[in-house]
């Protein structure tokens, strides 16, 4: 069984930045790929960004050049650098792994419990 926990949420001001960190609690043998999504109130649940095992990454348009995805192997983390953020990426983001824990495995996808970002003055 595999946890993933996230931290880094919050309430900061327009402008401002969060980091989000979600750390698996073991190692996997291989990752397809890691994401962030979030779900704003009302609003379906959307991809952010994403990074895949050969480290190619992609964004949603409306956080282009705001957020950046990274991971450490080293350490099953993987990160989400929110800068200028603005009211609209209010919402409860969530972490994503896609992988297989051991050779002989299935590919299983693992969901972090949400934390929630709030952008207001």
């Amino acid at each position: 069984q595999v946890q993933l926990v996230e931290s880094g949420g919050g309430l900061v001001q327009p402008g401002g930045s969060l980091r989000l960190s979600c750390a698996a609690s073991r190692r996997f043998f291989s990752i397809n790929a890691m994401g962030w999504y979030r779900q704003a109130p009302g609003k379906q649940r959307e991809l952010v960004a994403s990074i895949t095992g050969g480290g190619t990454t992609s964004y949603v348009n409306s956080v282009k050049g705001r957020f950046t995805i990274s991971r450490d192997y080293t350490k099953n983390t993987v990160y989400l650098q929110m800068n200028s953020l603005k009211p609209e990426d209010t919402a409860v983001y969530y972490c994503n792994f896609e992988g297989r824990v051991g050779a002989g495995s299935y590919t299983m996808t693992y969901w972090g419990q949400g934390t929630q970002v709030t952008v207001s003055s």
